[in-house]
């Protein structure tokens, strides 16, 4: 017989087959020598009370063999030389629309303007080498965009907008973890997701496509409503069938291009704010509420914050517990933050952006740049960063406490960011609307955990790429720009996901738009 079961366990207990096998078993009321078989469905971590618990279901096989489960496989046949569509961009959306475009019999041509997993890895050894920032391959520009080398974090609220349950697979299938599909809040990791993006791109190739780096697209060839190709930096002119419009919240030469091409933008809530860095072994302190941290059968411990501060959001997003924050600048003078971890989460520190809601109403000051208001605001906030940082990546930092009390730090604590940080007045010249509802959600975070605003924690600057200032509307129904025939904005940098996860479910889904479309007009 083949049954499920949920069972609630210690961390001990669930550790290891040797000490849930039994549980099961008398669970069952069988013999642990009945049980063929067990295959964990899920698991999560219940850690509201002292004593934390791990939920786990699990697929057990008694008084019969065990029939092991292969892998899910995915074949992509060849489209060599099938209708070619363009794909701009190769993070988790491009690649995601190429894979889905080579199952339904469409050739992709991806151009992106950074460069190959493994050469990107040499910019950014470089990067921190001589801190000097290559504008095409750094942390956020390359193939797997910004979530390659940041956390690799597949958690979505937007299980509504796609398959998310292929995502995994496909992930999976792909070379990640097989925890993936099964953890509630999965996770792959800066050291596993680059191997997997590999995969991906030779998957792609295999099947006929193409993926061309260091190709930068600077322009779009429109025949009055209608898109039939783009133009490289090197002059070259590609023409397609479709162009998919993958290109991420950074690239913000792409919006220019599209404003002044009279491609139609419009501007769209975003969130800036900073990354605090705390001790991991506090953190565990906090959130498994034990003085002894998290033991020997817990992982570092993550949280999620939100507090509403003056009709704005204020919250915690991409914590990477046991991780490092990186610089994420994609030019001169920026000062830009993020956060990554690998996927054992194994270092002394853990980090997490706060970030504060901005509405359009809120940039009145900016509205002579239209729907670029809320780019030009980032833009200012980071060159403000990097004059208070310095020239070598050092980021302004100020100690926790002091920055919610309006004191300048004196000294400030270790942190895991390479380049360095240095003491800064972050009260005085963050933005007022920005700065005092950080304060003010600091405080409401310290309430609702003991002990987290400390002085021990130092926030650094800026975190400005949460997401992307600027949508590229598109029509509901068949995904295509709201003007422009043939053009599918997609993903983050359209306004239309936030992370790993989303983006290549929206991938997939314009994807499959296009297929609609193409099929209708045959």
């Amino acid at each position: 017989m083949i049954t499920e079961l949920d069972i609630v366990l210690s961390p001990k207990d669930a550790s290891d087959e040797k000490f849930y096998k039994p549980i099961v078993a008398d669970k069952l009321n069988v013999n642990v020598a009945d049980i063929f078989g067990i295959k964990i469905l899920r698991k999560s971590i219940d850690a509201r009370q002292r004593n934390v618990k791990i939920n786990m279901r699990f697929r057990v096989a008694f008084d019969e063999e065990f029939v092991v489960e292969q892998g899910d496989s995915f074949e992509y046949a060849n489209v060599l030389g099938k209708k070619k569509v363009i794909i701009v961009g190769a993070g988790p959306a491009g690649l995601f629309a190429a894979l889905r475009l080579i199952e339904l019999g469409y050739q992709p041509i991806v151009l992106e303007r950074g460069k190959s997993v493994e050469d990107r890895k040499k910019d950014l050894a470089e990067l921190h080498k001589t801190r000097n920032v290559n504008p095409d391959s750094n942390y956020s520009f390359g193939e797997g965009g910004a979530g390659t080398f940041s956390d690799g974090k597949l958690y979505t609220r937007s299980k509504k907008r796609g398959n998310l349950k292929k995502i995994l697979e496909v992930l999976h299938f792909h070379g990640a973890q097989e925890d993936i599909l099964i953890d509630a809040h999965p996770h792959i990791g800066t050291d596993v997701l680059p191997k997997v993006i590999v995969r991906i791109r030779e998957n792609i190739l295999k099947a006929g496509g193409e993926v061309h780096f260091s190709t930068k697209v600077v322009d779009y060839i429109l025949e009055g409503d209608k898109i039939s190709g783009v133009i490289t930096e090197s002059g070259e002119q590609i023409s397609a069938e479709g162009v998919i419009l993958a290109t991420g919240h950074s690239a913000r030469d792409v919006y220019r291009t599209l404003k002044n091409q009279g491609v139609e933008l419009e501007a769209k809530s975003f969130a800036m704010g900073v990354r605090i860095e705390h001790s991991q072994e506090l953190i565990d302190q906090i959130q498994y509420r034990n003085p002894d941290g998290r033991g020997k059968y817990l992982p570092a411990a993550t949280y999620s914050f939100v507090q509403q501060v003056q009709e704005r959001g204020v919250y915690s997003f991409c914590m990477c517990p046991g991780g490092v924050i990186v610089p994420a600048a994609t030019g001169a003078k920026q000062q830009v933050v993020n956060g990554m971890s690998s996927s054992n989460r194994n270092t002394a520190f853990a980090n997490s952006g706060m970030a504060v809601e901005i509405r359009t109403q809120d940039l009145k000051e900016y509205k002579q740049y239209g729907a670029l208001a809320g780019l030009h605001f980032q833009e200012e906030l980071e060159e403000k960063a990097f004059v208070e940082g310095g020239e070598n990546l050092t980021a302004p930092a100020q100690r926790m406490e002091d920055f919610v009390n309006g004191k300048m730090s004196t000294s400030l604590p270790k942190t895991s960011y390479h380049p360095g940080i240095v003491s800064s007045a972050m009260h005085i010249w963050l933005p007022e609307s920005i700065r005092i509802r950080l304060q003010e959600g600091f405080k409401a975070f310290g309430k609702k955990s003991r002990g987290f605003l400390t002085n021990e924690a130092v926030i650094l600057g800026v975190e400005s790429r949460t997401s992307s200032p600027v949508r590229i509307p598109r029509e509901r129904d068949t995904y295509q720009h709201v003007r422009i025939a043939g053009l599918f904005p997609c993903g983050e940098g359209a306004g239309y996901a936030g992370g790993i996860v989303s983006a290549a479910m929206d991938g997939e889904q314009c994807a499959e738009a296009f297929d609609r479309l193409f099929t209708a007009n045959k």
